[in-house]
């Protein structure tokens, strides 16, 4: 591909650039060298010269007296292509791929998991103990379609307490969450469509979608839920197909849905046939218990999803839908299509960590860890004028605002070359307007070096 550098090569990469995002297939017709010139300010000689460029690298072939059109077969996806353009440093996959992948002694404040000694260890160990006793047909079969009986008994009784009432039936266990998100999108999503996602909301939401070649509009989020004048406005302008979001713990804000925002956030869906994508995967890490908007609507539009990868384990991974039986059917036919089948021995070391008779113990320590990071967290921010854009009841998450418009993306380069990983704010924000913001991981922000280096980062944008 060609560097962006002259105005030659601004051409050639904004053309490239479609083609590798998908957005112009073969044989589809270029702009006219006129209006590529005319839209990107340039001389039409300019375009002429990186038209015939490309000509000459084969990505675009010249038909005499119709134009230049883009050449076959189809380029491979590639998602970090799609527009609009981002820095490295706000780019979902820059994150995920340092956080999954850091150098030694690299402290992840950033990070959206906890550290792996405040996860449950004690009870996956003895699940795997149990497992390797037994003869048992979970450490070699293919799991059944819906995966395992016994596991979704669990979650039947599990969402009842969330007052959301589905049968075992109405339960698919998957993967993981992204993967539940991803046959969700199958499912319903063509190329095209419309999705509404929190701004700001979990940043691997806008990668997963991307996937799809799907529209993606964010929507203000409060402290509350979402904005619901300009939700109403967002359903009305862009008729949306699907809305995704956090109604227990918000990712990234740490806020939780009001009762009053959720009954009103129904009314509008149920009118606009609006279906909801609740992604409940923090729900274990809440004490104060927040309205379900499955509960409400009763599995009618709202699609509950989870996992268990914040709380027991990222390693072995399990996650599961619920939803109405009739979609349930076509969802298993996706998955059979994409995987054949589930890890039924992850969902078996997971179903016998969390039914383990210390769980509900060691969850009452984490809450209590979790409260100690908030308040402690909060207070060493506070000291460098970096506050809380709301105080969070429960989880993981800090949302907060740098002091005099200070940039996140540029605090994030600054502090990644002292060994710190920060998350900036518009990693999370699809209108690109939280670039003053960060999200702090309370539960990795126990080391002194981290509030040493964000000090040392920002003296440096003085």
């Amino acid at each position: 591909m060609a560097q962006l550098g002259t105005l030659i090569e601004s051409v050639m990469v904004n053309i490239e650039t479609k083609i590798a995002s998908r957005a112009f297939l073969p044989n589809t017709r270029l702009p006219s060298v006129r209006a590529q010139s005319k839209a990107m300010g340039v001389s039409i000689s300019t375009v002429v010269e990186a038209y015939d460029r490309l000509v000459a690298e084969g990505l675009i072939v010249s038909r005499p007296g119709s134009g230049f059109f883009v050449a076959g077969p189809v380029a491979p996806l590639n998602l970090t292509h799609f527009e609009p353009k981002l820095e490295r440093e706000i780019n979902p996959f820059w994150v995920s791929r340092e956080s999954l992948e850091p150098k030694e002694n690299t402290l992840m404040p950033g990070c959206g998991w906890l550290p792996s000694e405040w996860l449950y260890q004690d009870g996956i160990k003895r699940a795997l103990r149990r497992l390797a006793r037994k003869n048992s047909i979970d450490l070699t079969e293919y799991a059944p379609p819906k995966g395992s009986l016994a596991f979704r008994q669990f979650l039947q009784r599990r969402l009842l307490n969330h007052n959301i009432e589905a049968s075992s039936e109405q339960i698919m266990l998957t993967e993981s969450g992204t993967q539940a998100i991803d046959l969700i999108g199958r499912f319903i999503l063509s190329p095209g469509d419309t999705v509404l996602v929190d701004d700001p909301c979990y940043f691997n939401f806008h990668a997963l979608l991307k996937a799809h070649r799907v529209n993606i509009i964010g929507v203000p989020f409060t402290p509350n839920g979402p904005d619901l004048k300009l939700f109403a406005e967002s359903l009305s302008e862009h008729r949306p197909r699907l809305y995704i979001t956090n109604s227990g713990i918000h990712n990234p804000t740490g806020a939780h849905l009001s009762p009053s925002t959720a009954h009103k956030l129904l009314v509008l869906a149920q009118a606009s046939n609006l279906i909801i994508v609740e992604d409940d995967i923090f729900a274990d890490l809440e004490t104060t218990r927040a309205p379900r908007l499955a509960s409400y609507d009763g599995l009618a539009q709202v699609i509950e999803i989870g996992s268990f990868s914040k709380t027991v384990s990222a390693s072995v991974r399990c996650g599961y839908i619920a939803a109405k039986q009739e979609w349930i059917e076509p969802l298993v036919d996706l998955k059979i299509a994409t995987s054949f089948s589930g890890n039924r021995l992850d969902s078996e070391i997971i179903l016998q960590t969390i039914t383990d008779s210390g769980y509900r113990k060691h969850m009452e320590k984490l809450h209590n860890w979790l409260i100690q990071q908030r308040i402690q967290t909060s207070e060493k921010l506070s000291e460098l004028g970096i506050q809380p854009w709301v105080q969070p009841k429960d989880g993981m998450f800090l949302w907060c605002q740098l002091p005099n418009g200070k940039n996140a993306t540029q605090l994030a380069r600054d502090s990644l070359t002292q060994g710190v990983i920060l998350a900036p704010g518009n990693v999370f924000s699809q209108s690109q307007k939280a670039h003053d913001y960060l999200r702090f991981n309370v539960a990795q922000c126990t080391e002194q070096k981290i509030f040493d280096v964000l000090l040392w980062a920002l003296k440096q944008q003085e």
